[in-house]
């Protein structure tokens, strides 16, 4: 159980995502997609979603219904997605030479993804 699952109440679990090689600001818009949508309704979304990380984001969801089956024990059929938010992650900075002597700074943000499922009465 982790650390963030042990101060949760009994009906909910929860996933995390980190090291995800893209920006806060791409990773949200997938994320804002799912948040409050039903288990299945979420799933459907992100298979058909165009955004290349909408696959890492199922992988999390995915992961956060096991946990939310095999640590909590809660029925998969009436999960819903609670919470889903970014943060910012580490940034890796390269440089590019330029022309004269000079160079760019390229930056290349990782980001982290938290999904919070519980399950939903009737």
């Amino acid at each position: 159980m982790t650390k963030i699952q042990s101060r949760m109440p009994y009906t909910q679990a929860v996933a995390i995502g980190r090291m995800i090689r893209v920006s806060p600001q791409k990773l949200n818009q997938v994320a804002a997609l799912i948040r409050g949508k039903g288990l299945h309704e979420a799933f459907n979304i992100l298979t058909f979603s165009e955004k290349r990380i909408a696959k890492e984001v199922y992988k999390v969801l995915r992961t956060a219904m096991h946990n939310a089956d095999q640590n909590v024990g809660l029925d998969v059929d009436r999960l819903k997605v609670a919470e889903a938010y970014v943060g910012k992650n580490i940034t890796m900075k390269r440089i590019k030479p330029r022309a004269r002597g000079r160079a760019n700074r390229i930056v290349k943000p990782f980001s982290q993804i938290t999904i919070i499922v519980e399950e939903v009465e009737d």
